[in-house]
């Protein structure tokens, strides 16, 4: 099994890398012979989209400058350890009630039009399908099943625009409400873990 593991804090040793090892570490005991792949996006920040980027995708490939060619390759190796794996697993904080800007610069790059999607007669088919999806959520305070939570309806409806649709949420809430809260999140991240990987 080919498991990707995206750790998408700014900073490395986050709560939500902690929780996204976790689940790497469960599925690797249930399968010991996996291949892991870890993209962490705090030692390696991708580039965000910006004019130049759009202006080299946007180029054929044998017009591009070498320095266009440089730019579209970095976005070609995301969208190959996409499409290689079985299982992602990303880790995520959050940030100002949303996604960090590490993750959404992952997802501008991997989300490439007739690559990873493509628009049809009946409308967009996301082509990244068949993979197993696992988002570790680490949270400051308790956002689950409130109109504080942005993550959790963005993230299920821009991995299923990409085909992904199986996709299980892990929640560490309360992290920072104290030291006896932290451990009761951690504590609920890991059971729920268990359960999704039993």
């Amino acid at each position: 099994m080919n498991v990707l593991q995206i750790n998408a804090s700014a900073r490395q040793g986050a709560n939500s890398t902690r929780v996204a090892d976790s689940i790497v570490a469960r599925l690797q005991a249930a399968n010991p012979t996996s291949q892991i792949v870890v993209r962490d996006l705090a030692a390696n920040p991708h580039p965000i989209l910006d004019e130049a980027t759009l202006g080299a995708l946007f180029t054929p490939a044998d017009k591009r400058t070498p320095a266009q060619a440089a730019r579209v390759a970095l976005d070609d190796a995301l969208i190959a350890e996409v499409q290689a794996a079985e299982v992602i697993v990303l880790g995520v904080p959050m940030y100002n009630l949303g996604v960090p800007v590490q993750l959404k610069s992952w997802i501008d790059a991997i989300a490439r039009a007739g690559v990873t999607f493509r628009y049809t007669e009946k409308g967009p088919e996301g082509l990244l399908k068949g993979k197993k999806v696992y988002v570790g959520l680490a949270r400051g305070g308790r956002y689950r099943d409130t109109p504080f939570d942005t993550q959790v309806p963005y993230l299920k409806t821009v991995l299923g625009f990409l085909g992904m649709t199986d996709v299980h949420f892990v929640y560490a809430e309360g992290l920072n409400m104290g030291a006896d809260a932290a451990r009761q999140g951690f504590a609920e991240a890991e059971a729920e873990i268990a359960a999704a990987i039993a």
